[in-house]
């Protein structure tokens, strides 16, 4: 009667497994887009702490969660189209970094997607927000820039070349944030003894040629701004070696490319804060009710080795303040 028994539970447990199964819920995959510059390979730090952030929020990539990610190579005017294709593809919400990433983003995603920022300068001025306070909208985010950091870079390069007179400020003038920044920059300039120089490279045919022309012109150092630039920095930084030129970044990723120096937020950190705005409008929050938050961690970065390559002495307050010393 005993074997009869268990042989009886045995089948009905295996006549009811498939039913348990089909009781299970599916996992809920969410889809989230990234509308970037450069390509992955290039951006694995900030991808990194992006995907830390999403891990502590709940979702894991290739379990509940799918990362489609589309980058323009340094050229704005292909974001139009890599946002369509996004949105196309059903994503539940657009994470995008600079401002032209975020416009194209919020134009393609009509209302319908909403749009998180991991970094964009000038929200406000550049009417992709109300407010940061309130953005009333379906973009909100990070801001990624101060009214003082082009100024601080100024100083910087100054601090660390003290003879220079001329300085190139190489930036994507089509950018409306990066006008701003240079309008900051030139106002700066006369405070400290220096001529600025605006070089515009609104695509990745323009560095060479721009930064040609800036030699001529008496160019001695040089500003680099992040957006187009950051996908070619290899170019820039070759030029600034072979023509000596020191040149202070916005971002680290070209100091550990060999690049001089750098000072500015830290992308890494606002990535990993991008994560808790998705998990809130993935949870139901609408993007126009949450505030947008400033950096909030910034940080100098130094090449020794392209320092002593160009016979640069690193004051030692610099050394001090530096977040890394790399080389």
């Amino acid at each position: 009667m005993t074997s009869r028994r268990r042989f009886l539970a045995g089948a009905l447990a295996l006549a009811s497994a498939p039913l348990a199964a089909q009781d299970k819920p599916a996992v809920r995959v969410y889809r989230i887009g990234m509308l970037e510059s450069v390509p992955l390979a290039a951006n694995q730090e900030n991808m990194a702490e992006f995907q830390r952030g999403l891990r502590e929020a709940g979702y894991v990539v290739g379990q509940n969660a799918e990362l489609l990610y589309r980058a323009s190579d340094g050229r704005s005017d292909r974001f139009s189209a890599l946002a369509a294709e996004l949105v196309e593809a059903r994503v539940d919400v657009l994470v995008t970094r600079g401002t032209p990433a975020t416009i194209a983003a919020r134009k393609k995603g009509a209302g319908r997607v909403p749009v998180i920022t991991t970094a964009v300068a000038d929200p406000v001025e550049t009417k992709l927000v109300k407010s940061l306070e309130a953005p009333g909208g379906m973009v909100t985010g990070l801001t990624s820039s101060t009214s003082e950091l082009g100024p601080k870079r100024l100083e910087l390069l100054k601090a660390l070349a003290p003879s220079l007179k001329r300085v190139g400020a190489i930036m994507n003038l089509g950018n409306p944030a990066a006008v701003a920044n240079w309008k900051v920059i030139e106002g700066a300039a006369p405070a400290l003894n220096l001529q600025v120089r605006a070089i515009d490279a609104r695509k990745p045919e323009d560095i060479v040629p721009g930064l040609q022309a800036a030699l001529k012109d008496g160019v001695q150092g040089l500003i680099v701004g992040i957006e187009t630039l950051v996908a070619y920095r290899g170019t820039v930084i070759k030029i600034a070696a072979q023509h000596r030129l020191p040149a202070v970044y916005s971002a680290r990723e070209f100091v550990e490319a060999g690049g001089l120096m750098s000072y500015g937020v830290s992308y890494p950190n606002l990535y990993y804060r991008a994560a808790g705005y998705i998990d809130k409008v993935l949870k139901g929050a609408k993007p126009g009710t949450l505030a947008m938050e400033p950096p909030s961690k910034f940080e100098l970065v130094i090449h020794r080795k392209t320092a002593w390559d160009l016979k640069l002495a690193i004051p030692p307050d610099l050394l001090l303040r530096s977040d890394k010393i790399v080389g």
